[in-house]
Formats: structure tokens, C-alpha cells, sequence
């Protein structure tokens, strides 16, 4: 029966599993240029560049989202009460106490990253401090303390580094075929090869960056929703917060499909939630997770 400690588990085998297939793309591509150019540097290359992109991820991956969307750090000054409100549910999760970012946005959201427990990030909008009470602020903030202790960070954050890669492969290769246009080639096909993998990655962008997204799985959403609750001992907190955001339904400025999976609730607005879109959904519809921490039972004492 699935816990958090499966959860946990299956995170950490997760992100080894989204690593090392990074590792086999590139390799697979470098090869192919190796073979068709006849240039053993190129796969060379390729062995390096994967090597160090996965380095890259699991070191840098946080510091990427959080400049993707201005955040900036924040002092206990600054925002004492979102500070006060942190620090005592890390105390009771057992958790070091994470950074605070803020950005500067109307719409409500909230994110959690980082590697690991002891180099997290907590990072709200400003719209979500300005329209939520402490209980509610107490529900959003234990939620993303939740993603922290349940180790969703670093296999969430990752995908954003790899979505963003697959994203740049695409655009390379439509680029390299154009650039050839106007300059000698010494291999007709080679550029026709550029072309035609051009092509296939403009058109797997999309569907790999869909499918990659609902491979961290939208369960890890609920996890976090009852382990937030029991956290606070008061899932009407979270409830009335989710209701809220909600309600607002504003698309973020800098909305990004490759970081849509890391936020509490869809950066885009509000989610068509029937038919096929439900199957595409980066999160479970609110209505379905309203339920769930309503049909909670909390035990005091």
C-alpha cells in the first residue's frame, strides 16, 4: 500500500531513472551526428556535455526557476508573519527551515525547490499574501513544506531543466538547417539529416514535455494536500486557501509551461477538466482536492 515513505522512495529511483534516460538522449544524438559527419569529436562531446548537464541539473536546477520568475529572497523583516508561519510548521515537520523568495505577482501560487531538504525554497506571490489568512497562508505553506519532506523537490525541479533542454534541441536543430541554407556543406545528408530530426523533435517537444510533466504524477499534489493537513492539524486551512487561489484564476506573468507542475495550483488559470484535458491536467482539479482533505479525518490530542 502506497505511503510516504513508497512516495519517497519511488522519487529518489524516479529522478535516477529521468537522469540517466537525459544521459542516453544526448549520447544517442551525439552518436548519430558522429556516425553521419564521420567525426568521433562530436560523440566525444556529446559524453561530455550529457555528463555535465546532469551535473548541472541536480546542482543548479532551483537557482534556474527561481530566475525564470524573478523571484527574489526576503528578509524576516521584510515579511515577518510568512517567516513566523514557516519556521514554527518547519519546527514541527522536523525540517531545516527552508529560504523565502517572493514574486512580485497578482496571481496567488506557491512553489517549493531545491535539492534537498537542507537547500530549500519556499517561494510565494505576492498576490497570495495579499488575498489569504494565517490558517490559510499555515495550509499553502505546509503543503510545499510537505513536497520538501516528501522529497518531490529535486525529480520536480529536474524536469524543468530537462523539458527547457528538449525545448533547445528542437530549436538547434530547425536552426542548423537554416543557417546550412546559406553556407557550404560538405554532406547534402547531413542536412537533410539535421532537417528531418529537426522536425521530429519540433513536433515531440510538446508531447514529451506533457508526458515527462505527468511522470512526476499528479498523486505527488494530493500527498502533499494530506500531509500539509496533518501537519497543521487543520485541512479547513488548506481547503479554504485551495478555494480562494481558486477563485482568482489569474494567469501568472511569467507563466512557463516547463515550471507549471512545481506551483500549488496552475499558473496558466483555471483548467478545462473535462474528457481528454483531464488527462493532460499538470494538477488534480481543485473540486477533487477539496474533497479529499474535506473527508479528512484529523485526531487531536
Amino acid at each position: 500500500m502506497s505511503n510516504i515513505y513508497t512516495h519517497q522512495d519511488a522519487n529518489i529511483w524516479k529522478t535516477w531513472i529521468l537522469m540517466i534516460f537525459f544521459f542516453a538522449l544526448i549520447i544517442a544524438i551525439g552518436w548519430s551526428f558522429s556516425y553521419y559527419y564521420g567525426n568521433s569529436d562530436i560523440l566525444y562531446f556529446a559524453v561530455f556535455f550529457a555528463v555535465f548537464m546532469n551535473i548541472f541539473s541536480y546542482w543548479f536546477s532551483d537557482k534556474i526557476v527561481l530566475k525564470l520568475h524573478k523571484a527574489r529572497a526576503v528578509t524576516r523583516q521584510e515579511y515577518f508573519d510568512l517567516w513566523n508561519v514557516t519556521e514554527n510548521l518547519s519546527i514541527t515537520a522536523g525540517l531545516p527551515i527552508p529560504k523565502l523568495y517572493i514574486v512580485e505577482d497578482r496571481a496567488p501560487n506557491a512553489f517549493a525547490t531545491g535539492r534537498d531538504k537542507k537547500h530549500a525554497v519556499v517561494c510565494v506571490t505576492t498576490g497570495l499574501l495579499e488575498i489569504l489568512d494565517k490558517s490559510e497562508l499555515e495550509g499553502v505553506i505546509a503543503h510545499e513544506l510537505s513536497h520538501i519532506g516528501n522529497k518531490d523537490m529535486l525529480l520536480s525541479t529536474i524536469v524543468v531543466v530537462m523539458v527547457g533542454f528538449i525545448a533547445l534541441l528542437s530549436d538547434f536543430f530547425l536552426r542548423s538547417q537554416m543557417w546550412g541554407n546559406t553556407r557550404n556543406r560538405n554532406s547534402s545528408k547531413g542536412g537533410a539529416v539535421l532537417l528531418f530530426l529537426g522536425i521530429i523533435m519540433a513536433i515531440l517537444t510538446p508531447v514529451a514535455a506533457t508526458l515527462i510533466r505527468l511522470a512526476i504524477s499528479r498523486k505527488r499534489e494530493f500527498l502533499a494536500d494530506a500531509s500539509g493537513a496533518l501537519l497543521t492539524r487543520y485541512p479547513e486551512g488548506l481547503v479554504n486557501a485551495l478555494a480562494k487561489i481558486n477563485s482568482v484564476s489569474i494567469p501568472m506573468s511569467r507563466a512557463n509551461n516547463a515550471t507549471a507542475h512545481l506551483f500549488i495550483s496552475n499558473p496558466f488559470g483555471a483548467e478545462k477538466t473535462s474528457g481528454l484535458h483531464k488527462l493532460f491536467m499538470t494538477h488534480p482539479p481543485v473540486e477533487e482536492r477539496i474533497e479529499a482533505l474535506t473527508g479528512m479525518t484529523i485526531h487531536h490530542g
